[in-house]
């Protein structure tokens, strides 16, 4: 989506225009706000970034002339629907390879004016940036890392919005309505009609309908998320269920004893919760008491093998953490997921004797729209999964460097997924979409002669 560069009466009546389309927000798309012309002597990165930054604030994809090939004006067109419909602040600005890289995010930002996420591919090369109340700074670079290797601009684009659309705080800028269009002769009756429609209830009938469309959006996610997660609820319930079919333990069997059958009751109990809480689910948070109420019965039913065979009584420990169904964790190992630090997770017994033969730990796999992928490595919805089998303090620590911890770490999360599953969530600062200056805890720093894209990730600080 190539910028569009402003001409005649838009150009000399841009600050004019902006606060006219600005109480036009009832019944007519707001008006490109118009950045002033760049100086004479201006170098050509910035007034480069300038242009682009004009662009972003009529519409979320910028794909500059020079690298058109990378993504068609039909993949842009699809992709800035997709973001314009999720109603989130995610900017993403394609470049030819040879754009200079000095400085290139924190200009952009200080450019734009906007807090989002901003996402850039230049050439066959990847980055992005946020400011951290939108995402924070280790989202962001789980998210980068998430689609590096990704082929072509347009899957990339897509894989990555895909997965930062859910994870993003805020909603979409004001002066987001569709491309831009040359509209000279519209210009004077349209500053006068603004005049004409300034009365103080505009603002507040513009602001209650932004409030409920957001509102109404947010639904949508939170019954999409849930019908995601259903399916591998759905899973856990019926492999507990088999698992009290093969034990075949009969409470009025020889040498039943009474603890034994309190514990198969109790299992029992526990089947028939988990089946009743997701039955009644309405929203994701909803789904962490179903997840307790299956580990709880597992725990049951390895207590109660362990009287029927005489073993020692397990002491209660998390379930294990590659797969809830392996049963309890018999001990805890080391292991790090792909390109993250190594942590100590819960393992059960099976899974402990494959880490220590070098294979590899049999994890549990959830259907997204890249194909199966490792619980910790899918969306957000999976946060109140894991939280019912891993809450409290021990969650964050087991996550720490996956893509759902990051994602869990984001401000928006317990709007849509809930709270309570460790030290995740938060609120603080200026929302996606806002108007707002930049952060120098945000975009301090730089990336000196820019020799080379990424340091990590994170927020604005550092850079290309």
């Amino acid at each position: 989506m190539n910028a569009v560069r402003p001409s005649g009466p838009r150009a000399l009546l841009g600050p004019v225009l902006a606060l006219a389309a600005a109480v036009l927000l009832v019944g007519a798309p707001a008006a490109p706000a118009v950045p002033a012309a760049a100086p004479p002597a201006a170098v050509a990165a910035v007034t480069e970034v300038t242009t682009i930054a004009a662009a972003l604030r009529e519409h979320p994809v910028y794909v500059d002339p020079a690298a058109s090939g990378q993504l068609s004006r039909a993949d842009a067109d699809a992709l800035a629907r997709k973001v314009e419909s999720a109603d989130k602040p995610l900017f993403v600005v394609v470049l030819p390879a040879d754009h200079p890289t000095r400085n290139l995010f924190t200009d952009l930002r200080t450019a734009t004016g906007i807090a989002g996420v901003y996402a850039v591919r230049l050439g066959d090369r990847f980055d992005a940036r946020a400011d951290s109340t939108v995402l924070p700074p280790a989202t962001v670079g789980n998210l980068v890392r998430s689609v590096e290797g990704d082929a072509g601009a347009a899957v990339q684009l897509n894989d990555f919005a895909d997965r930062a659309l859910p994870a993003a705080r805020g909603s979409a800028p004001a002066g987001w309505g569709g491309a831009a269009q040359d509209g000279g002769d519209l210009v004077a009756p349209l500053v006068l009609a603004g005049a004409l429609v300034v009365v103080g209830g505009a603002g507040a009938y513009a602001l209650s309908r932004r409030r409920r469309h957001r509102a109404a959006a947010r639904v949508e996610r939170q019954r999409a998320a849930l019908d995601e997660l259903r399916v591998v609820v759905d899973e856990d319930i019926t492999a507990f269920g088999e698992e009290l079919d093969r034990l075949d333990f009969h409470p009025g069997e020889a040498g039943a004893t009474e603890a034994m059958r309190t514990d198969y009751a109790h299992a029992l109990d526990a089947y028939e919760r988990a089946k009743s809480l997701m039955a009644a689910a309405r929203r994701p948070e909803e789904v962490r008491p179903v997840t307790e109420a299956l580990a709880d019965g597992r725990f049951s039913l390895a207590v109660l093998d362990a009287r029927r065979t005489g073993a020692p009584l397990p002491e209660r420990r998390p379930p294990c953490f590659f797969d809830p169904r392996h049963g309890p964790s018999v001990e805890d190992v080391p292991w790090a997921p792909p390109g993250s630090a190594e942590r100590t997770v819960p393992v059960c017994a099976a899974d402990a004797a494959r880490l220590r033969d070098g294979a590899e730990p049999l994890v549990r796999e959830v259907g997204t729209e890249g194909g199966r992928r490792p619980y910790y490595a899918a969306g957000p919805a999976y946060g109140p999964w894991a939280g019912g089998y891993f809450g409290g303090a021990l969650l964050p620590g087991l996550l720490v460097g996956t893509l759902l911890g990051g994602m869990m770490a984001a401000p928006a999360y317990a709007a849509d997924y809930g709270s309570g599953y460790g030290d995740f969530g938060g609120d603080a600062g200026h929302d996606g979409g806002d108007v707002s200056g930049v952060d120098p805890g945000d975009y301090g720093g730089g990336f000196g002669d820019g020799g080379g894209f990424g340091d990590g990730g994170g927020d604005f600080g550092g850079g290309f």
